[in-house]
C-alpha cells in the first residue's frame, strides 16, 4: 500500500538525485561529438548520459547552410548515485601513472533484449562487493504480455554465472515483424564516419542486435574493418532512438615517423646535476658536469625513418600516408661511424658533447681552475687547468697540467702530471702519476710516480717515491727534510740543511713499492706476534685454573675456545705473511739496479743515505759527492752529473705519452 510517508521518502530520494544532477548545453557538428564533449565536462562515460534535442543540426548542401546540433545533456541519476556511494566508501583508487579512476567494485548488471523471435539475456557479474543481479528483477522484465515461453532454470544459471559479455537465448516471444526497429545508415561525404539512426520498436517488435547493425552497414558498402564493435555493443545495450549514433570510422592513414638520432648521453648540459645523497643532500664536489666516454663506446644511433601506413575510407578506398623523412648523420671530431652505418662511436677517450648538432668527443678538458664552481674533476682524457687547484678538491685524469699552484688536494693521473708553479700539500696533499711528475717545487706532500720526478726548485718535508729517478735542478735545487725513495738515482744541488733540523732520508737501488710493502708486512708481523704471545699467556692461565678446579665456568670455557680459534687464525696469517716477506726480500736482493745519490753542492750533516739497504749517515758536511754501492758497501766518489737526458728532463706538455 502506498502511503503519504512512502511518497515523501521517494520525493526526498529524487530531490537528492536532482541536487547531484549536472547538466550542460553543448553545440557540436554531430550528436556523438556533443556527447563526447559532455562526457569530459561531466567526468563520466558517454553511456551514462541522457540528452534532449533543443535544436536539430544539418550538414547543409556542399557545406553551405551547415547547422550545429544543440543538445541539453545530463548524467543518468542512477549512475550518479552509484558513483557517490563508491566514492564515499573510498573505493576509487588513482592509477599511479595516468591518474585514471579504477572501480574496485561494481554492481552486477543485466540486459533483456528481443532479437527476431528470441528473448535474449546478457548478465554482467558484479566486481568486488558489488550487488549481484536479482533473479526476480530479470524474470519481471522477461515476463511480458507477448512472452510465449522461457527457461527459468537457464535464466537462474546465467544470473549466477554471467554470460561472458554475450546475449544468450533464454525464451521465445510472439514476434510481430511489422514492429521491428528500422535502421538507416548515414555516411559523411568524406567517407570517414558512419552513423545509424534507429527508430524504436513497437510492442512485439525486434530490437537492434549486433548482427542487424552490421548487416545494415554492409548493405551500404561499409567494410567490416571500419566497424566500431564497442560502439555497436554499446548501442545494443543502451539504444538511443531517432538520434544519429556513430558506429563506424575510417581507418585513418598514419604518417611514418621521421628518422632521428637516439643519443646515449645527455645532450643538454643544463640537465647535468650534482650528485644527491640518499638523505637528499647535494654533494657540491660532485657536479657530474663531465660525461666521460672511452674509445669504441657507442654514443648514438640513427633510428631509420618509418614508412607510412595507408588508411581506408568506410567504403574501402585507399588513403595514402606520408613516409618519414630521412636524415644525414653528422659527425664531429674524434668520432666514427660503425660498420652498420648507423651507430656513432668514440675514436678516443674523452668527453662527449653535442656541438652544432654533431656528436663530438673532446680528449682535452680546459678549466680556469678547480674550485667550488667545478667540484672534483674526473676525466678520462687530459685536463689542462689555467689557474690552480684549491684546497680539498680532487682531479683524476689521464694527464694533468696545472699552470697555477696546487693546494692541499689530490691529483691522480694514469699518465703524466705537470705543475708549473708548485705543490703546497700542507701535510695532506697527495700526487700520484702513472708516468712522470714535473713541478716547480714540492712542499709537505706525498708523491708516488711510476717513472721520474723532476723538480725545478726544491723538495721540502715530503714523502716522494719514484720507480726511476728523482731529479732536483735549478739555482736552489735543494732537498730538505722528508723521505725520498728511487730505484735508480736521486740528484740535487744541496741535500739537508745547515745545523741539521728536519730529518732527511734518501733511499736508492731498491724497489720503493716492494720496500713499502715489506715495511707494512713487518709491522703486521710484529703486531700479530705480540697478540699471539698475549693470547698464549691468557690460555695458560685458564688451563691452569682448569687443572685445579677440573672444570671451568661456561663463560671461561667459551673464552678458552675463542682463544684457541684465534691462535689458529693468527698462525695461518703469519704463515702467509712470512711467505710474502721472504718473496719480497728475495726480490730486493736480486734487484739489478745500482742506485746512486748525486750531490753537486753540499750534503749537510745528519742526512741518511741508504744504498740498497746499506746506510751511509753523513757526519760532516760534504760537497760534490756521489753515493754508490760497491761489493755490499756504500761508498762515496766524485760528483757525477745526472744520467737523465735533457729530453727526459723536459715535459712534453699534455701530449706526453
Amino acid at each position: 500500500m502506498v502511503t503519504l510517508e512512502n511518497l515523501r521518502e521517494e520525493m526526498k530520494k529524487y530531490l537528492s538525485q536532482d541536487k547531484e544532477l549536472h547538466m550542460v548545453e553543448v553545440h557540436a557538428d554531430t550528436v556523438d561529438e556533443a556527447l563526447a564533449d559532455a562526457a569530459v565536462q561531466l567526468d563520466t562515460k558517454v553511456g551514462n548520459l541522457h540528452y534532449e534535442v533543443i535544436e536539430r543540426g544539418s550538414d547543409g548542401f556542399l557545406g553551405l547552410g551547415k547547422k550545429p546540433w544543440k543538445l541539453k545533456i545530463y548524467q543518468d541519476p542512477s549512475t550518479i548515485t552509484k558513483k557517490v556511494k563508491l566514492a564515499s566508501d573510498g573505493l576509487f583508487d588513482n592509477d599511479e601513472e595516468g591518474g585514471d579512476i579504477q572501480v574496485q567494485q561494481r554492481d552486477g548488471m543485466f540486459y533483456v533484449r528481443h532479437f527476431g523471435s528470441d528473448i535474449c539475456l546478457k548478465v554482467v557479474n558484479p566486481i568486488g562487493e558489488g550487488t549481484p543481479v536479482n533473479l526476480k528483477d530479470v524474470l519481471n522484465e522477461i515476463k511480458r504480455e507477448d512472452t510465449t515461453e522461457f527457461d527459468e532454470g537457464l535464466v537462474s544459471k546465467y544470473v549466477k554465472q554471467g554470460t561472458e559479455g554475450k546475449y544468450n537465448t533464454v525464451g521465445q516471444y510472439k514476434h510481430v515483424s511489422a514492429g521491428d526497429v528500422l535502421i538507416s545508415v548515414d555516411i559523411t561525404k568524406d567517407e570517414l564516419k558512419g552513423s545509424i539512426i534507429v527508430s524504436p520498436p513497437s510492442m512485439s517488435g525486434s530490437e537492434a542486435s549486433e548482427e542487424m547493425i552490421m548487416r545494415s552497414l554492409q548493405q551500404q558498402g561499409v567494410i567490416e574493418q571500419c566497424f566500431n564493435m564497442d560502439k555497436i555493443r554499446e548501442f545494443v545495450d543502451n539504444p538511443v532512438y531517432n538520434i544519429p549514433f556513430e558506429v563506424a570510422a575510417a581507418l585513418l592513414p598514419v604518417d611514418g615517423r621521421d628518422a632521428y638520432i637516439s643519443y646515449n648521453f645527455e645532450t643538454d648540459p643544463k640537465k647535468l646535476k650534482a650528485k644527491v645523497s640518499d638523505s637528499g643532500q647535494i654533494n657540491y664536489k660532485e657536479w657530474n658536469q663531465i660525461q666521460n666516454v672511452i674509445a669504441d663506446q657507442p654514443l648514438a644511433v640513427k633510428i631509420s625513418a618509418e614508412r607510412g601506413k595507408g588508411g581506408k575510407t568506410l567504403f574501402g578506398r585507399y588513403m595514402e600516408a606520408k613516409n618519414g623523412k630521412d636524415i644525414q648523420i653528422q659527425l664531429g671530431p674524434n668520432v666514427k661511424l660503425d660498420r652498420d652505418g648507423v651507430t656513432i662511436k668514440a675514436e678516443v677517450d674523452g668527453e662527449v658533447k653535442l656541438i652544432n648538432g654533431k656528436v663530438t668527443v673532446e680528449p682535452v678538458k680546459y678549466l680556469d681552475a678547480v674550485n667550488v664552481k667545478t667540484g672534483d674533476i674526473k676525466f678520462v682524457g687530459t685536463v689542462i687547468i689555467k689557474g690552480g687547484v684549491e684546497e680539498g678538491y680532487k682531479v683524476e685524469a689521464t694527464n694533468i697540467e696545472v699552470n697555477g699552484i696546487v693546494d692541499k688536494s689530490r691529483l691522480e693521473a694514469t699518465g703524466n702530471i705537470i705543475v708549473r708553479q708548485g705543490i703546497y700539500g700542507k701535510g695532506e696533499g697527495y700526487v700520484k702519476a702513472g708516468k712522470s711528475l714535473w713541478a716547480k717545487f714540492i712542499n709537505d706532500t706525498t708523491v708516488e710516480v711510476e717513472e721520474n720526478v723532476i723538480v725545478n726548485d726544491s723538495i721540502v718535508n715530503s714523502s716522494v717515491t719514484a720507480m726511476k729517478n728523482i731529479v732536483v735542478k735549478g739555482k736552489k735545487a735543494q732537498i730538505m727534510g722528508g723521505h725520498l725513495l728511487a730505484t735508480e738515482e736521486i740528484c740535487a744541488k744541496n741535500i739537508g740543511s745547515p745545523g741539521g733540523g728536519t730529518e732527511t732520508i734518501l733511499e736508492v737501488g731498491i724497489d720503493p713499492r716492494a720496500k713499502k710493502r715489506l715495511e707494512g708486512l713487518q709491522k703486521i708481523q710484529g703486531d700479530r706476534t705480540k697478540e699471539y704471545e698475549k693470547i698464549e699467556l691468557d690460555m695458560q692461565t685458564l688451563e691452569q685454573q682448569k687443572k685445579l678446579r677440573k672444570k671451568l665456568p661456561q663463560e671461561k670455557e667459551e673464552k678458552l675456545k675463542d682463544f684457541k680459534n684465534r691462535m689458529n687464525q693468527i698462525t695461518s696469517e703469519l704463515e702467509e705473511i712470512n711467505h710474502e716477506i721472504d718473496t719480497i726480500q728475495a726480490h730486493l736482493r736480486e734487484l739489478k739496479a745500482i742506485g746512486k745519490v748525486k750531490v753537486e753542492g753540499t750534503v749537510y750533516a745528519g742526512v741518511k743515505v741508504y744504498i740498497r739497504d746499506v746506510l751511509d749517515e753523513v757526519k760532516l758536511d760534504t760537497s760534490a759527492v756521489t753515493f754508490y754501492y760497491d761489493k755490499s758497501f756504500s761508498k762515496r766518489g766524485a760528483y757525477e752529473p745526472p744520467s737523465l737526458s735533457a729530453e727526459e728532463e723536459q715535459p712534453d706538455g699534455y701530449t706526453a705519452d
